[in-house]
């Protein structure tokens, strides 16, 4: 499943529900997907995964699909420990040619693991204002669900 975001006018300080104004597409898997030119769109991987309290992980997007123009996690690439669900994955397409994905077939990322010192005081799923936990499908911004400063 993909969520792509509609042509409206994007403000974090405003009470958008960044749900609603994103379209989910369905593929089947092995079914194509065609990223266009400046095209961007959310995804998950097909992995379910758990991060110990004592791990970090980072999600880096491959190189062969980044000389084609697509990018993977621009800025999100980081699961703090305690993080559980399936890796939201945001793609965008930088080039000047439609790209087509193929779901559950393209590779698209790999993730590595970094051991901490010592464990996390409080992981992910015990902070209060964890946003994306447990997730199985992509989830839109919740970035208006952060207290005010």
């Amino acid at each position: 499943m993909f969520l792509k975001l509609s042509n409206r006018l994007l403000d974090p300080k405003r009470k958008i529900n960044f749900e609603a104004i994103m379209e989910e597409i369905k593929i089947e898997n092995g079914g194509p997907f065609i990223l266009q030119p400046k095209g961007f769109v959310l995804t998950t991987t097909k992995e379910d995964f758990s991060i110990s309290n004592d791990l970090v992980a980072r999600l880096d997007g491959r190189s062969s699909l980044a000389r084609m123009g697509v990018v993977v996690h621009l800025t999100a690439a980081r699961f703090d420990p305690g993080w559980r669900g399936r890796a939201v994955i945001e793609l965008g397409n930088m080039g000047s040619m439609p790209v087509i994905l193929y779901a559950g077939k393209t590779r698209i990322c790999a993730l590595t693991f970094e051991t901490l010192s010592s464990p996390a005081e409080i992981p992910y799923l015990k902070q209060k204002d964890h946003k994306y936990a447990r997730q199985k499908s992509p989830r839109a911004s919740r970035i208006n669900q952060e207290p005010k400063p």
